[in-house]
């Protein structure tokens, strides 16, 4: 892939706003209201080649099909180590708040979860090479731009790395519905990493193994069972709450 799309208008704006290298950018012609005048006004300013096609254009180019009136071409993301994790950590003098993603297939799901792992202050996000999604145009436009400020690993084996990751200190807590310890009676204050498992068959066996807690969210309805962003929404910003100094539970 020689040029990686980001699509939307917020997507955009995200990108114009992180030191992410911008190629290019195409927006529809004549449609110069509202937030794409922020747009082209910030393409100014940073002197990226701005161009006008016609809204036919766009859509055949437009991955996600949702591109409301802009595409900005940037290259292919780049992946950053666990290292660079752990000293992004370091040099906030933060104990590590990282969120580990399963084997998510779903792309909705991973570009939803970078976007609450970026609001929430994650340090950053770990998924494997295998047999998950792949940060996408899909995947960007979905977490509005936070592919562009949270660093993001992409591992060869998990488990390998969650070895790893204890051996520089860090607690591995995991998400499983048969889980005895509520999710808000966990502490997370020290230095973790949260596992959301995949969308149907939630965390492998064995990652599950090499958790040192594992936690449930509680289920009242009729179904029993969440969407895993939502699931890592609700798991992050309890860490959140409790980091930030909230009432402890």
């Amino acid at each position: 892939m020689d040029e990686f799309k980001v699509e939307g208008r917020n997507a955009v704006i995200e990108l114009l706003k992180s030191d992410r290298t911008i190629n290019k950018i195409m927006i529809a012609k004549g449609d110069k209201q509202g937030s794409i005048f922020e747009i082209i006004k910030m393409a100014k300013e940073k002197k990226i080649v701005l161009t006008e096609v016609e809204r036919a254009k766009l859509d055949m180019l437009s991955e996600t099909k949702h591109h409301q009136g802009v595409i900005a071409f940037v290259s292919p993301i780049t992946y950053c180590d666990v290292e660079e994790i752990l000293s992004i950590a370091n040099e906030k003098n933060e104990a590590p708040f990282i969120l580990i993603a399963d084997e998510i297939e779903d792309p909705h799901n991973l570009g939803a979860l970078i976007r609450t792992a970026e609001i929430a202050g994650c340090h950053g996000l770990i998924i494997p090479k295998r047999r998950s999604a792949l940060v996408t145009e899909v995947v960007t436009k979905v977490s509005c731009g936070a592919t562009a400020y949270l660093p993001i690993a992409r591992v060869n084996n998990i488990n390998e790395t969650i070895r790893m990751l204890k051996d520089n200190g860090v607690w591995i807590i995991g998400t499983d519905g048969n889980a005895e310890t509520l999710y808000y009676e966990q502490d997370f204050k020290g230095p973790i990493a949260i596992v959301i498992g995949s969308e149907g068959k939630g965390m492998n066996q064995l990652t599950m193994k090499n958790c040192d807690f594992l936690v449930k969210i509680p289920m009242y309805g009729h179904i029993n069972s969440l969407n895993a962003s939502v699931s890592g929404g609700i798991v992050m910003y309890e860490a959140v709450r409790q980091r930030k100094g909230g009432v402890e539970k």
